[in-house]
């Protein structure tokens, strides 16, 4: 879903990523005058890997003349070895998605609207529902339920949905390299997750969008049927009939149990000692994240630069044992 961010002439893209910059930095570029009138809202488009949110987001930011901001994923060191071993590298590859989301994040509150977004906050937590257990998934929410306070939740939430066979084959006809070990159970499991959770989500309006049939890139008519349902949504202009696979409020039907859910808790006395530690981690977090904001620290980019530095020396060290070997 995302790649270069070059803007074809003409098109208005006042807020762009800088290509290797820490952290998603953002900086403004202003190419040419406004398309129409936009919303002054933040609209956040999400959906399963594959499913098209950074190309819709792409084409109706220019279409509205809108701030742009695209998830960063390329950076992630961890992320190539997650798909190659996800049980080894789940938790160090969530972690650090959480700390450069929040990154990026933290950043969209002084950003002007209209402003759409290729992702949600919230969108981490159903990573780590799927790819975190136990004690690492209790410590993952301490964390994330921390740096949630601090995030603005969107206007609009645009979902898009596609069967895990066309999220396969879209997944195969882009071939990045580290998605090419995708496990099409994993990515199931996604989606089943996804479905869940934004058949419930209530904190912002949601408008799904069943994309198996449509081609909003190559078909100008599937491409304007999005545009209205997106701005009938909104509230802006009027809210055409819906075409098929455009059903708006759609609820998902009900899903199996997880595979993925967490063991059995354990006795009594250590559950609450890990409770009691939990509540106190959360609380030095809290009071670390207010010093830091207060002492103009950037406390997530360090801590970026950390897992960046450990990945390294970790890597050099089996290097150098690998050349030690008689």
């Amino acid at each position: 879903c995302a790649g270069g961010h070059s803007t074809p002439p003409g098109v208005y893209s006042p807020l762009i990523r800088t290509p290797g910059a820490q952290g998603g930095a953002l900086r403004t570029l202003t190419d040419g005058p406004r398309l129409m009138e936009p919303t002054e809202a933040y609209i956040a488009i999400e959906g399963v890997i594959g499913v098209g949110k950074t190309t819709l987001a792409r084409l109706f930011q220019q279409a509205i003349g809108a701030r742009l901001v695209l998830e960063v994923f390329e950076e992630n060191p961890f992320l190539s070895d997650f798909y190659t071993d996800r049980s080894r590298y789940a938790f160090q590859t969530q972690i650090f998605f959480l700390l450069s989301r929040y990154h990026q994040q933290r950043q969209l509150r002084r950003i002007l609207r209209p402003l759409i977004s290729d992702y949600m906050f919230e969108k981490d937590r159903l990573f780590a529902q799927v790819n975190l257990r136990g004690d690492e998934l209790q410590t993952y929410y301490s964390v994330q339920e921390a740096l949630a306070e601090n995030i603005s939740r969107p206007d609009l939430v645009v979902y898009l949905q596609a069967s895990t066979e066309t999220l396969m084959n879209r997944i195969i006809a882009r071939d990045r390299t580290y998605e090419r070990n995708m496990d099409p159970a994993y990515l199931d499991s996604l989606r089943a997750t996804y479905d869940a959770f934004f058949g419930a989500y209530d904190a912002a309006p949601v408008l799904t969008i069943d994309t198996n049939t449509l081609d909003f890139v190559q078909s100008d008519a599937d491409r304007e049927a999005v545009f209205a349902r997106i701005r009938g949504a909104l509230g802006e202009g009027p809210s055409q009939p819906a075409l098929p696979g455009l059903e708006r409020g759609v609820t998902p039907a009900a899903l199996p149990p997880a595979p993925f859910a967490a063991p059995a808790a354990p006795a009594p006395s250590r559950d609450a000692a890990r409770s009691a530690l939990q509540a106190g981690l959360a609380d030095v977090l809290d009071a670390l994240i207010r010093l830091a904001d207060t002492a103009g620290v950037d406390l997530d980019a360090a801590a970026l630069d950390r897992l960046r530095l450990d990945h390294t020396r970790t890597g050099q060290g089996l290097a150098d044992a690998e050349e030690e070997r008689p």
